[in-house]
């Protein structure tokens, strides 16, 4: 197969992967979650989570109508091959999954308010570029609902108030948040470079297994108090109340100025939509995250 048709028909399927069937590690939060909520309301909030997720893999449909924001994390090896035609080509599988999965358009000029009818436009889809050793090419893609989105914050926090300053701009971001993100939610949370940094950081924690904690004992620790705190604000499934607000917490830094303290939190809603595949310098493509259903 040709170069460009390659990529473009990896990208597809991730793309179709990702809407339809949630990764294992995000679908067994959810029964988890289920089995030990002892709100009738959240249990029954969790059950229509989890029967949403069988109907969406048996009618091989959207598992949520807000088929989001498609955002590609590419990590490219130093001596890949046809890197120049990776964007290209991922805006192609855009295009022809909005029409063949479908997706939601969702990509809308903020100027006109006009739609473009297939999720692309500019900087959209956005791609996040990475380079690392070797001749393999791992593509993953997250499709970024619109409430979760909109409850993301970035900001400055004291210096002087260090972890205990992050920690409470972390419980204020998921209070603000309540009900909005469609919780339970996974949170991002990243600290330092800048403000840019640490929201890119931030969301780009998002795509870590829940599963994975962090390899610093410290920084895992403070993972599991902030998830302990979110969860004990009672928000819920739904927001309608129970033990489950969110499913796991990542958390990534950058060294930061001494003046300085950026700080952002990153929602995802309980529909963590994420998808990867690697093809190999011989044409060859490993689904890391889904194996094939179709």
């Amino acid at each position: 197969m040709e170069a460009a048709k390659k990529l473009e028909e990896v990208a597809f399927n991730i793309l179709k992967q990702a809407v339809i069937y949630l990764p294992d590690d995000v679908r067994e939060a959810l029964k988890k979650a289920y089995a030990e909520e002892t709100s009738a309301t959240g249990k029954t909030q969790l059950k229509a989570i989890l029967d949403n997720i069988e109907l969406a893999e048996k009618y091989q449909a959207p598992v949520c109508q807000d088929t989001g924001t498609i955002i590609f994390y590419i990590k490219a090896g130093a001596k890949a091959k046809n890197l120049d035609k990776v964007e290209e080509a991922i805006t192609s599988a855009t295009r022809r999954a909005t029409k063949e999965v479908p997706l939601r358009p969702n990509a809308v000029d903020p100027f006109t308010g006009k739609n473009s009818g297939d999720n692309t436009g500019k900087y959209i889809p956005y791609t996040n570029w990475e380079i690392v050793p070797g001749e393999t090419l791992e593509m993953t893609v997250m499709t970024k609902g619109g409430g979760s989105e909109n409850v993301c914050v970035g900001g400055m926090i004291v210096p002087g108030e260090g972890i205990k300053g992050l920690k409470k701009f972390v419980i204020d971001a998921v209070v603000k948040a309540g009900a909005q993100p469609c919780p339970p939610n996974i949170l991002g949370i990243a600290m330092g470079g800048g403000a840019d940094i640490s929201m890119k950081l931030a969301k780009k924690a998002l795509l870590k297994p829940l599963t994975e904690h962090n390899p610093d004992p410290e920084i895992a620790k403070l993972e599991r108090e902030i998830f302990e705190a979110a969860n004990m604000t009672g928000i819920g499934p739904m927001g309608l109340g129970g033990k489950t607000t969110v499913l796991g917490v990542h958390i990534d830094y950058a060294y930061r100025h001494p003046a300085s303290f950026p700080a952002a939190v990153a929602f995802n809603c309980w529909a963590a939509r994420r998808a990867t595949a690697r093809i190999n310098a011989d044409g060859t493509v490993d689904y890391l995250t889904h194996k094939l259903k179709w």
